[in-house]
């Protein structure tokens, strides 16, 4: 038996989201164990069906940065820029 992970879209620009998880022997079961588990009531427009085995998982060394800091750009160097008519076209 294999792990499948559901995820469902809604209509329009909605992400995707986790369902939830069952247990299959093959995909094409997993298939219609999914539709059958979260796709009766529409609860959305798509469906992904993926084994957990095929899921790719980072854990928190592969997420750090450490040697990277991020800046948020708020525009405050822009408008002090413009301010002190340094951003002025000449």
């Amino acid at each position: 038996m294999n792990t499948y992970e559901v995820f469902l879209k809604k209509a329009g620009k909605e992400p995707f989201s986790h369902a939830g998880s069952f247990d299959a022997p093959d995909s094409e079961l997993a298939l219609l164990y999914a539709r059958e588990t979260y796709g009766r009531r529409g609860e959305g427009d798509q469906m992904w069906v993926v084994d957990r085995a095929n899921l790719l998982i980072a854990d928190q060394d592969d997420l750090a940065m450490a040697d990277r800091v991020h800046k948020h750009n708020d525009g405050q160097l822009l408008a002090e820029l413009r301010r002190s008519g340094r951003g002025k076209a000449t």
